[in-house]
């Protein structure tokens, strides 16, 4: 009897302590529950990005440098002044100049008449014609006597009687050395006109190209020496600095100006070798500056570079960006947050990636039902920051997804089993 009693007290202690965990580990998942960060699956637009800084450029950038020594005359620009190509910025006193860039004028006039006469006279085309003419008749001339060779050779001879010189007439074969002279001159004749065709071939449809190369790059010498005593401007843009000033003595190498093309403004930009394959030319980007914090441009990839370059184990790709919108703000060697637009979708449904987790390889979100978190494996495709396309796994819009499932949690009372993150 005593034994049973003792039995019965077993049994009703471990109802009571199985009950008293139960109600423990239901709370504990009660409480667990009301703890959890959900988010509701929508649909919605992903726009993915790759970011980095970069620093502001002119499309087209030069220095102009005196490539003679001289005085200072005139300077016609100043920094903030937009020049044209081929605008005079500065030039030097002709009586400082060396004397080969005084004398080039005068060599440029003569070489310019000459190229005026090439291009307009008809008098070598004339010339040439005419000694065609010529030269066709001294051929068919020594054509002739060399044909005549070929027959017996009539030669008069005279002699003397009491009536007075009597000439007799006799017949005979040309002589070896009457032949060759014949056939020479007749190859001479030859050789002349096809010498004289030659150049009236070269000259009758005009001067010859390239007598009139040779010309023009005598002009153009002539051009360049006396440019020599003047900075001219390569190509539209904006004088950025000015450094000189009426009166400075320059010499060779001697900086006069900086001109910028700031129509047009690049940024170029270094990202990782992970990223350089989602950027493509013509993707869209934004643009923020520190040193104009109200205001967002945008701009288009223009290039992406094919070759990397490697600093300290780190491999980065140059890309560069054009701005489309830049203003007066906007100037050179700024630095620039450059955020290129990757990815940009409509209508997918999105998956926060902080509810992402990767169980055994496989990534699983944890959707919260009945309280309960339950997990479900699911496929993601392109990503932003903050969200990612479900490509699919059962979940649908309206679903609340747990945004911090714990480290371990129990699937259940009794189940013995704990998931991981």
């Amino acid at each position: 009897m005593k034994k049973k009693w003792m039995i019965g007290i077993i049994v009703v202690v471990v109802i009571g302590l199985a009950i008293f965990g139960y109600i423990r580990i239901t709370a504990a998942q009660k409480a667990q529950a009301s703890t959890y960060q959900t988010s509701l699956v929508e649909k919605g637009e992903l726009i993915g990005m790759v970011g980095a800084t970069g620093t502001v450029r002119a499309d087209q950038s030069a220095y102009i440098t005196w490539q003679t020594g001289g005085t200072v005359e005139k300077v016609f620009f100043d920094t903030g002044d937009s020049v044209k190509a081929g605008d005079i910025l500065a030039s030097l006193q002709k009586t400082s100049l060396s004397p080969n860039i005084i004398l080039a004028e005068a060599d440029l006039v003569t070489a310019e008449k000459a190229l005026e006469n090439l291009r307009e006279s008809d008098l070598a085309a004339a010339k040439a014609q005419l000694a065609v003419v010529n030269a066709q008749e001294k051929y068919d001339d020594k054509l002739q006597k060399r044909k005549a060779l070929n027959y017996k050779v009539t030669y008069s001879t005279y002699k003397m009687t009491a009536m007075g010189p009597s000439e007799s007439k006799i017949e005979r074969d040309a002589t070896p050395k009457e032949i060759a002279e014949a056939d020479a001159n007749l190859a001479v004749a030859a050789a002349e006109l096809e010498d004289a065709q030659r150049e009236w071939d070269r000259l009758k449809d005009g001067p010859d190209p390239r007598d009139l190369a040779a010309a023009e790059a005598r002009v153009a010498a002539a051009q360049a020496t006396i440019n020599l005593q003047s900075l001219i401007a390569p190509f539209d843009g904006v004088v950025t600095d000015a450094s000189i000033q009426k009166g400075d003595v320059v010499s060779v190498g001697t900086r006069g100006f900086r001109l910028d093309n700031l129509g047009r403004l690049l940024v170029d930009v270094e990202i990782s070798e992970i990223d350089v394959n989602q950027v493509k030319p013509g993707q869209v980007v934004t643009l923020t500056f520190d040193a104009i914090p109200t205001q967002e441009y945008h701009g288009i990839v223009t290039e992406v570079a094919r070759v990397g370059t490697s600093q300290a184990g780190v491999v980065n790709f140059n890309i560069t960006v054009e701005i489309q919108d830049a203003d007066d703000q906007v100037l050179p060697q700024m630095t620039a947050a450059v955020n290129i637009v990757v990815v940009q979708l409509e209508n997918v449904i999105l998956i926060p990636n902080r509810a992402v987790r990767l169980v055994d390889g496989q990534r699983v979100v944890y959707l919260l039902k009945d309280g309960q978190p339950e997990m479900v494996e699911i496929e993601l495709g392109s990503s932003s920051d903050l969200m990612s396309e479900l490509l699919s796994g059962d979940v649908k819009v309206g679903d609340q997804v747990v945004l911090n499932p714990p480290t371990n949690f129990f699937m259940g009372p009794g189940a013995g089993m704990q998931i991981g993150r």
